[in-house]
């Protein structure tokens, strides 16, 4: 446990840099700026070093699969409930898509290791590049219906780099491209710059967030989804696979990370109400430190993890 805390203070930590350096210099600091240079190029290289660290496994899709089930399963559910909920376009989208897309990189991965040690590497990677794809694909769409129209959101998609260089990594992966230790060594650099990047980012929009950004029926709802209905479904739809318990109990706490800060980031590309979608990644973060402690106790009871 104490290593969780470990990581989280870690964290955290950037988190309050991108605050602080907000808070002191103010308008000097560029928010769309850094967003536009995290998502369009310092992201290519966090793609290209995630997707051809090691072999992509035939045996290890399953785990992302699963969790694209429940994602989807989820994400319908959501679309047509919350239409009825939420009347203003912006906050529908955001209703809809915020829960899905979780932190299963930067946050996830670590965790896992702390939790379940190095073996679980293979599994959150793979998860991991199934929730990028879900970013930038479902994620990049909703948040773009906020200011643009179907075809509109849908050319989005087709813009952004880091899907591209996703596909690109992929291919060299399978057929059996490694990089050198310099390639490497590039990557890694430009990968750790993306994850600090984004930590920052989102202590930068956090400074800016009033109460009233807080939009308490849109919280409760995104809540909800969150930490209720996400971990029940997850729960339901591993009962029906007979894999080993470690891959479920990798699939559960996956799902039960909080919003992923990608989350500001597109809304802030597409002008999406990113003030409202920080607090949500605020609040759900807040939330994750005790959710974490509970989802422990609930995999060790259900997989004897």
């Amino acid at each position: 446990m104490n290593s969780l805390l470990v990581s989280l203070l870690g964290i955290y930590a950037f988190i309050a840099v991108g605050f602080v350096a907000k808070a002191s210099f103010k308008s000097s600091i560029d928010d769309k700026t850094i967003t536009i240079l995290n998502v369009y190029f310092l992201q290519v290289f966090l793609t290209f070093w995630g997707l051809l660290a090691r072999p992509i496994d035939t045996s290890l899709v399953l785990a992302p699969s699963i969790y694209l089930l429940i994602v989807t399963t989820v994400l319908i559910f959501s679309a047509v409930v919350a239409r009825r909920l939420f009347e203003d376009q912006k906050s529908y989208s955001i209703a809809t898509v915020a829960t899905i897309i979780g932190n299963t990189g930067n946050l996830g991965i670590p965790l896992c290791i702390a939790i379940f040690g190095e073996e679980s590497i293979p599994y959150t990677t793979m998860i991991n590049l199934a929730n990028v794809f879900v970013v930038y694909t479902v994620g990049v769409f909703y948040y773009s219906r906020g200011s643009f129209d179907l075809k509109g959101s849908l050319l989005n998609i087709i813009k952004l780099p880091i899907l591209w260089a996703a596909l690109v990594a992929i291919m060299l992966n399978l057929v059996g491209y490694k990089p050198s230790k310099t390639v490497d060594d590039a990557l890694m650099m430009g990968a750790y710059a993306s994850i600090t990047m984004q930590l920052i980012l989102f202590g930068i929009y956090l400074y800016g967030t009033k109460v009233e950004e807080l939009r308490v029926k849109l919280t409760s709802w995104v809540m909800s989804v969150k930490f209720l209905l996400l971990p029940a479904v997850t729960i339901v739809v591993l009962s029906f696979f007979s894999i080993d318990p470690l891959i479920k109990a990798i699939i559960f706490i996956e799902l039960l990370m909080p919003l992923a800060i990608a989350n500001v980031n597109i809304a802030s590309l597409y002008d999406c109400h990113p003030k409202v979608v920080t607090s949500q990644v605020f609040i759900s973060s807040l939330l994750f430190v005790g959710a974490i402690f509970v989802g422990v106790e609930i995999v060790k009871h259900l997989w004897t993890i």
